[in-house]
């Protein structure tokens, strides 16, 4: 079953893409990007010829935030069901088992930005500009905030959901909100070669340090490193452990079986 707003492939060194295919529009969410952002997702995630998920926009931005043309019309139950159904594919990133990089340029607001955050890593072009911007209509992303706050703290995501300013990518850098930044011209190669690199290491490591990172997250400190150590000890049965150790004292690179 294809795509009508995005467009996804998947490679021989293990990366599937997804690409947000709305460039008139910015690349902002309707209704039917999100069904197939989630479903493209959800696809990936099972696909054992997929390690590592790559998430960028067509055009000059990444995205520009949800498309006010849906906005209109409805009951405040339909508007929490209609949200909800806009976050899905941002709270889904965290469920997935395959780690997930947003590869951003131009404008990423509202819930580009909360995608984009959302994301476990994420690698922006110079010209990236990030913002929580729809205060500036009178609405809000409190939504987006959420992957925001995790990152920057409460006054900063404050600061970011009640002003609706745009900031750039320096600036992000410096509050954790990207990964790394990088020559516009330069983008599509550097997060390409970023995915391959994740995408050799031991996709059973990846995947449990992911779901362990997650899972603990809320949890009290002692808690939490008993939580952690539980992850490694299953990770240490796997033949992927013992393969990766072996390929180290034989000098050799290793081969994954994935198990």
């Amino acid at each position: 079953m294809g795509y009508e707003n995005l467009i996804v492939e998947i490679d021989e060194q293990y990366v599937g893409s997804v690409t947000l295919n709305r460039p008139e529009q910015l690349n902002t969410f309707t209704s039917s990007m999100a069904s197939e952002l989630f479903r493209a997702l959800k696809e990936l995630d099972a696909d054992p010829q997929v390690r590592v998920v790559v998430i960028k926009g067509s055009g000059k931005a990444f995205c520009a935030g949800i498309d006010v043309n849906e906005l209109e019309g409805k009951s405040a139950l339909e508007y929490k069901a209609w949200i909800e159904h806009m976050e899905r594919p941002l709270i889904f990133v965290s469920q997935m088992a395959k780690p997930v990089i947003a590869q951003i340029q131009g404008v990423a607001a509202a819930n580009g930005m909360g995608l984009a955050v959302a994301a476990d890593l994420t690698i922006a072009a110079s010209n990236t500009k990030m913002g929580l911007t729809a205060i500036n209509v009178g609405l809000n992303c409190v939504g987006p905030v959420i992957p925001v706050a995790r990152v920057v703290g409460r006054k900063k995501a404050l600061e970011l959901l009640l002003y609706g300013d745009l900031i750039k990518a320096p600036e992000a850098l410096e509050m954790g909100l990207i990964n790394r930044i990088v020559a516009k011209e330069e983008l599509e190669k550097e997060a390409k070669e970023w995915a391959v690199t994740l995408a050799r290491k031991s996709p059973v490591a990846v995947q449990i340090a992911k779901k362990a990172f997650y899972g603990s997250e809320d949890m009290g400190y002692l808690k939490q490193f008993d939580y952690m150590n539980d992850a490694f000890a299953r990770l240490c049965t796997t033949d992927d452990a013992k393969e990766g150790v072996a390929a180290f004292f034989e000098k050799r690179r290793p081969t994954w079986k994935g198990c």
